[in-house]
C-alpha cells in the first residue's frame, strides 16, 4: 500500500474522531469547571495516576499553567496528588473520590451516545470495529 495514501487516510479519520468526540462529549462538562479542567480530569481519569509533567504534555499546556489549573481542581475536590513511596520528590496525580464519581456520570453517558451511534451496527461490523480499535490501539496509539 502507498504510505503517503495510507497517512491520508489516517489524518482524515484522526479529524474524524475529533468531530466524533466533540459530539459525543458535546454538554458533559459540569458548568463549575472550564473546558481545559474537564479535558485534565478526562486524561487523569483514563490514565492514573500521572504526572504533572504527563499531563502537561498531552494536553499541550505549559507546566505553570498545568499546576494553576491541577491546583483549582483540588480546590474543588476532583483530584489528589500523592507521594511516590520510592522517591518522594515525585509527587502523582489521581481522582478523587468525587472526581472519580463526576468522571463515571460523564463516561456513562458519552457511553450512552456511543451505543446511540451504533444502534445499527450488524454483529459482525461491531467486530469489525474491534478489531479495528485493537490494531490502531496497539499499531499507531501506542506507538514503539
Amino acid at each position: 500500500m502507498d504510505r503517503a495514501a495510507l497517512f491520508q487516510k489516517f489524518v482524515t479519520f484522526t479529524t474524524a474522531l475529533h468531530e466524533v468526540t466533540h459530539e459525543l462529549t458535546k454538554d458533559i462538562k459540569p458548568d463549575d469547571i472550564t473546558p481545559v479542567q474537564y479535558s485534565i480530569l478526562e486524561y487523569i481519569a483514563v490514565s492514573q495516576p500521572v504526572t504533572l509533567s504527563q499531563i502537561s504534555d498531552c494536553m499541550h499546556i505549559s507546566m505553570p499553567n498545568t499546576s494553576r489549573e491541577l491546583k483549582k481542581l483540588t480546590e474543588k475536590n476532583l483530584c489528589e496528588k500523592f507521594d511516590v513511596a520510592e522517591d518522594r520528590r515525585k509527587q502523582l496525580i489521581r481522582l478523587s473520590e468525587a472526581g472519580q464519581t463526576m468522571m463515571d456520570v460523564a463516561f456513562q453517558r458519552i457511553g450512552g451516545r456511543f451505543l446511540e451511534r451504533i444502534k445499527h451496527v450488524s454483529a459482525e461490523e461491531l467486530e469489525d470495529i474491534e478489531r479495528a480499535l485493537d490494531v490502531l490501539q496497539t499499531k499507531v496509539f501506542q506507538g514503539e
